[in-house]
């Protein structure tokens, strides 16, 4: 059975995960809301049957802050992600952590991986396509949907691994329910 813990993860995640593709943005506001609303079930969740084991979710938002932090120190990924996984944390709990890190992180490595093989094979194409390319890119350039997603980004570039973290927590929460995952 969906609980509210998850019908939360479900529509936070999938803010987080259109705001990271199109802005490459997490919103501070949204994770407090979040967060918020989970301590707040959390808390109501003591007086239902079953109780909500609150240990194991405090725990998850202590785990996501810890292990993303050290990245963010290296600058290997943003504030908004670390937040974000110690929101997650706290709403699915610390069983759900690892999973989605990995799964998220793969998916973030293949992103990379594309890029970089992309780089490199577009300066060992013929001329004639490199010709191509660089005429399809530079209509997709000047698309106006594509100029409002740069204007958003306000510079800000790089892979959106907290999009990954979310979809991954997504299909978390739809495995526990639907697939008997944790």
């Amino acid at each position: 059975m969906m609980t509210l813990l998850g019908l939360l993860a479900i529509g936070v995640c999938l803010r987080i995960a259109i705001s990271d593709l199109y802005a490459r943005r997490v919103p501070n506001a949204w994770l407090l809301s979040a967060s918020i609303i989970a301590i707040a079930l959390i808390i109501a969740g003591q007086f239902s049957t079953p109780r909500q084991p609150w240990p194991a979710h405090a725990a998850g938002a202590a785990l996501g802050l810890v292990a993303l932090l050290p990245f963010y120190a290296i600058r290997w990924m943003g504030a908004g992600d670390v937040k974000f996984f110690a929101v997650l944390g706290l709403m699915l709990g610390w069983k759900a952590l690892l999973p989605i890190w990995m799964v998220a992180s793969l998916a973030a490595g293949l992103h990379a991986a594309v890029i970089i093989v992309g780089r490199r094979l577009g300066v060992m194409l013929p001329t004639g396509l490199q010709m191509q390319v660089n005429r399809a890119s530079s209509q997709w350039q000047s698309h106006p949907a594509l100029r409002d997603m740069q204007a958003a980004r306000q510079g800000r570039h790089g892979i959106p691994y907290a999009a990954y973290l979310a979809i991954t927590g997504i299909g978390w929460v739809l495995a526990s329910v639907y697939g008997g995952v944790a």
